[in-house]
């Protein structure tokens, strides 16, 4: 059986089967951050994530943001679990015949984006590949009252996006900002239920918080944001690399942050029963079932 037959998904969840992990582990496979015992306050956030020329950026892309792309996307991963990063490990698989300057060019975007967050390189590893790969490992840390997992969601939450969707894969995936300030926002001031950062599309990245919090949702097309790229709803429903915080709040909660922060994030639905699974209404009021998609390796 060849792998694109069971798909990514398919493939994680086979591998998981095999994963065993002690109680040092509090969260393993599963969510943006594997979350690790640290002390009497604080977890460990643990996360990595691989880039690949063809797949998450091309040889003409300008090399010092395809290095930043690489890095922002585990800062992104760390800023969704509600906590600081804090050291990294870059390892780069190389074709033999890509120029000097071109790593120089890429290993500045990863050291001036890591500078500007406080981000310690600490090592790493290079191969030789047919085609370039640039892997990031990260380590940070959240304190064990802000932790955000995307597993607490409950029924009445109203789901929020912290900008607008769509058309990223023209400029923004390599340009994005990661939302750590927002993030950090969030988890100190409010009591955040369930949060991701928006990867692979709004609608598989909501499902993976509909899927660990065992319940259902209803988004409304006229109050999802559309970026100025975006080429229909369809494109912000389901493109991805839009690195956007996809998080949810009671009611009390989202009011209190709506009260504050109206333009800085969106309200774009709720959380329901398990049983109406992904629902979409859109202007006229209609609704229908729409099923969770965007992004897969395989």
């Amino acid at each position: 059986m060849r792998v694109d037959r069971i798909g990514e998904f398919g493939l994680i969840e086979r591998l998981k089967k095999s994963i065993k992990t002690d109680s040092s582990v509090i969260k393993g496979s599963g969510d943006d951050c594997a979350v690790i015992k640290f002390n009497q306050d604080q977890y460990l956030l643990f996360t990595c994530d691989t880039i690949v020329e063809g797949v998450d950026f091309r040889r003409q892309d300008m090399p010092y943001l395809v290095g930043r792309k690489a890095l922002a996307a585990s800062i992104s991963d760390i800023a969704a679990c509600g906590g600081i990063p804090r050291y990294a490990l870059l390892s780069l698989a190389i074709p033999k015949n890509i120029s000097v300057h071109t790593i120089d060019k890429i290993s500045q975007g990863i050291f001036n984006l890591a500078k500007r967050y406080n981000i310690n390189i600490v090592g790493g590893d290079i191969s030789r590949a047919k085609q370039l790969m640039i892997d990031i490992s990260m380590l940070g840390a959240v304190e064990k009252k802000y932790l955000a997992l995307r597993s607490g969601a409950k029924k009445g939450d109203i789901i929020f996006v912290t900008g607008k969707l769509g058309g990223s894969i023209l400029r923004k995936h390599l340009e994005f900002t990661p939302r750590l300030k927002e993030a950090r926002f969030l988890v100190k001031n409010f009591r955040v239920h369930s949060m991701i950062d928006i990867s692979d599309s709004l609608t598989q990245d909501l499902g993976q918080i509909l899927k660990a919090s065992k319940v259902g949702a209803i988004i409304y097309e006229g109050l999802i944001p559309l970026s100025k790229d975006a080429l229909s709803l369809a494109d912000a429903l389901y493109t991805g690399e839009d690195f956007e915080l996809l998080f949810t709040l009671g009611h009390n909660e989202a009011k209190r942050l709506y009260a504050k922060r109206p333009k800085a994030f969106r309200p774009i639905g709720e959380i329901m029963d398990r049983r109406y699974n992904l629902i979409l209404v859109d202007k006229k009021g209609k609704g229908k079932i729409i099923k969770p998609r965007g992004f897969q390796h395989f």
